[in-house]
């Protein structure tokens, strides 16, 4: 069976009306049991229950940056890793200085660190160190942090990064040269100005 629920315009799953879903509804045709078990591991259970209790806290009245704080607090994560760009180096700055203010012991890696040579990626014509998000990771695992967020590293690069992470990772803001940041800025001209660059 093929996975549609992003064309779907029920959202039975949403409103826990299983028998208005779908005829082909994961939610009513996946068995569930063992997955539902793994929310019961210690730490699933814990970041669950926190992310939930922080979607229900003032709904809709706190910043991304806010919410990372509050995550953070209610977890007892003390040590975080900010894995960064070199691009968003300034706004790396700020966010490591609202964190250390807010009591946290913070661990900074700029995404160039070990200032590599791309030809040990076969790319040639390029005079600029690569990014080294595995050694961002590694590190960081070397420091033991509790929790680690990504502001800004590129597509592929995050990838990196989430695959060689030991501790849980969240993402701050993603990589988008063009719309400031904002990816999402292209879904919503998908339609007008963006319809045909795609």
């Amino acid at each position: 069976m093929k996975y549609t629920c992003a064309y779907c315009q029920k959202h039975a799953c949403h409103d826990k009306n299983l028998e208005n879903a779908p005829i082909h509804c994961p939610s009513c045709h996946e068995n569930q049991e063992e997955i539902l078990s793994l929310y019961q591991e210690d730490e699933n259970y814990a970041i669950a229950n926190v992310s939930s209790q922080i979607v229900m806290d003032n709904y809709g009245e706190k910043t991304r940056l806010k919410e990372i704080i509050d995550f953070c607090k209610k977890m007892g994560h003390q040590k975080l890793g900010l894995a960064f760009c070199v691009g968003l180096s300034k706004e790396a700055q700020v966010f490591n200085q609202i964190l250390i203010k807010n009591g946290f012991d913070v661990e900074s890696l700029i995404c160039k660190i070990g200032s590599v040579d791309r030809h040990i990626i076969g790319i040639y014509d390029c005079d600029v160190a690569m990014c080294n998000p595995i050694a961002q990771a590694e590190l960081f695992n070397q420091q033991k942090t509790d929790f680690n967020i990504v502001l800004g590293l590129c597509v592929g690069h995050d990838t990196l990064f989430f695959k060689y992470s030991e501790a849980p990772v969240t993402v701050f803001a993603v990589k988008d040269r063009v719309l400031a940041h904002n990816p999402l800025g292209a879904i919503y001209l998908a339609d007008s100005y963006y319809e045909d660059k795609f």
